[in-house]
């Protein structure tokens, strides 16, 4: 099987690299050439544009920012749709709008071509280890005729319904880590003032019901003072703000939602769409005057 993928940012690549690893015959593209080396030196081939790779691939799979992008690849002079063949199958693995996958999904249709959403969670270090999960929404038959590909790069594959759904739960658990995010840096912050050995109230927090996979994985980033999450500020906003679009869309009030989305704007305002999200955390570092990182435990975990 041939297969084109487009989009070698910081999970893209990876994943990319494992589907080259499992044997699959792979071209690449992306704006930057230099993104591709390491793949072109391991055995794939750029494609030139997204055209001329959706050309030579059985599955081309799409890994992009949001929505302007995957609609600049896939409708752009030089797109995807003008150069894919019938019968082909296009995996967009973007966090994308749910009513952009639609529209999309009819005009793929219109051309013999299948459609999946598949948005990725579990982050960068799941992915390197082939375990991210992947949500995917579309027609079960054409689900099935992916999975076994699917498997080569992700831990659970789930399927979550028709098209556009696989994008509104992406988005959901992103609501929630990142609002478990703000809430567990005051709950440090707080143990702090109070006195508390951090390793010991982490140790605490992971032993009780407060427990979460923000505070697994991400805290310790905070406190090594690293805030390396591999997963940015502006994305962050992207993703809070197709999520209260959908609260728009269907009446929910998420006045919890709403106010995390605020602190992400605020912080990115302060640190820089390319700033890590962990750093949400740093506006009340900043605020008490009082960093939560230590001397001695860049190592934390």
């Amino acid at each position: 099987m041939n297969i084109g993928w487009i989009g070698l940012g910081n999970i893209g690549g990876v994943m990319a690299s494992n589907l080259l690893k499992a044997g699959y015959h792979l071209f690449v593209h992306d704006l930057e050439y230099k993104a591709a080396e390491k793949l072109i030196a391991s055995g794939a081939k750029w494609a030139d544009t997204p055209r001329a790779l959706a050309g030579k691939s059985d599955t081309v799979i799409s890994s992009l920012p949001g929505p302007p992008q995957v609609r600049a690849v896939m409708e752009g002079k030089h797109g995807v749709f003008a150069g894919i063949r019938k019968g082909c199958t296009w995996i967009d693995m973007s966090t994308t709008d749910a009513e952009e996958v639609e529209r999309l999904g009819k005009i793929a249709a219109g051309k013999g071509v299948s459609l999946l959403e598949a948005p990725l969670t579990g982050g960068v270090t799941l992915a390197r280890a082939g375990g991210i999960t992947i949500l995917v929404g579309g027609e079960k038959e054409v689900f099935e005729a992916q999975l076994p590909m699917l498997r080569k790069i992700g831990g659970k594959i789930l399927l979550m319904g028709p098209l556009g759904s696989a994008s509104i739960v992406k988005v959901i658990t992103n609501l929630l880590a990142l609002g478990h995010l703000i809430m567990a840096g005051e709950a440090f912050m707080l143990g702090n003032q109070a006195g508390i050995d951090p390793k010991a109230l982490l140790e605490g927090i992971q032993a009780s019901s407060g427990n979460s996979y923000t505070i697994e994985k991400e805290m310790p980033l905070v406190y090594n003072g690293s805030y390396d999450v591999g997963f940015s500020m502006a994305l962050a906003c992207k993703d809070l703000g197709l999520t209260m679009k959908h609260a728009r869309k269907y009446g929910v009030p998420l006045e919890l939602g709403a106010l995390v989305e605020q602190i992400f704007i605020r912080a990115k305002k302060q640190y820089g769409d390319a700033a890590n999200s962990t750093q949400a955390v740093k506006l009340l570092e900043d605020t008490m005057n009082v960093y939560l990182r230590k001397t001695g435990y860049e190592d934390f975990r």
